[in-house]
């Protein structure tokens, strides 16, 4: 099943500490956001990518593209939105090629092709499929500083991306969630307001989102461990 991607690149550097959009922050002599994007270039079923980025870092991404090998793939670079859901929507009106669409966040750099080819399987199913890892921690709420529960984490999952919808779903969601002025934090937000069933598969521990600067020593062991080769 062939699928279209947008490809999140517009971050910015606030929780990292970083005087720059930590996308451009290097992991083995790349941005991070290149070690991203390439699992999909290597996908035969990945035909379309739109890569959404601040309007300042254009050219800089068409630069980088230069020394990667498209292998065909039709590759488009749009600007990207005060807020994650904006710069979603945006790469959206690009997508008109594919039934479904994927969308993945830069800062997660060790996506595989196993990752995705369980979330073709679910979507193909459901119609939208995400991927989470179980809560492994003990999960409590608090409030003012102190404890008010400790949350059963049985049923707690960590959200990953990608997540991968039918298009016709996703726009109407984004659609209800722009009339109704509502922010959600990602996508199967904006969809879960539809009532739609949203399927589960396994991610992975290792698909981890660069966040803060304690991430970029965890993902440089990560990239180690795996030898260098998360595809």
């Amino acid at each position: 099943m062939n699928y279209e991607l947008i490809f999140l690149a517009a971050g910015q550097g606030k929780r990292m500490n970083a005087k720059r959009n930590k996308m451009w922050l290097e992991l083995f002599d790349e941005p991070i956001f290149i070690h991203a994007l390439k699992p999909f270039l290597m996908d035969s079923r990945c035909t379309h990518i739109v890569i959404v980025c601040q309007a300042e870092e254009v050219s800089l991404v068409f630069e980088s593209l230069q020394n990667l090998d498209l292998a065909g793939t039709k590759v488009e670079v749009v600007t990207g939105g005060s807020e994650r859901q904006y710069s979603v929507r945006n790469g959206l009106v690009k997508c008109e090629e594919e039934e479904i669409i994927l969308v993945h966040d830069g800062a997660r750099p060790f996506v595989t092709l196993d990752i995705v080819d369980r979330l073709l399987d679910a979507v193909l199913q459901q119609d939208a499929s995400i991927c989470a890892m179980k809560v492994k921690d003990t999960v409590k709420r608090v409030s003012l500083g102190f404890v008010r529960e400790t949350v059963d984490r049985d049923n707690l999952w960590q959200i990953q991306t990608p997540q991968a919808f039918r298009a016709g779903l996703l726009k109407e969601a984004h659609q209800r969630a722009f009339a109704e002025d509502f922010l959600g934090t990602d996508e199967a937000s904006l969809v879960e307001r539809l009532s739609a069933k949203i399927c589960v598969v396994e991610g992975s521990y290792y698909n981890i989102k660069l966040t803060t600067p304690e991430d970029m020593p965890l993902a440089k062991a990560i990239f180690g461990e795996l030898g260098g080769n998360v595809r």
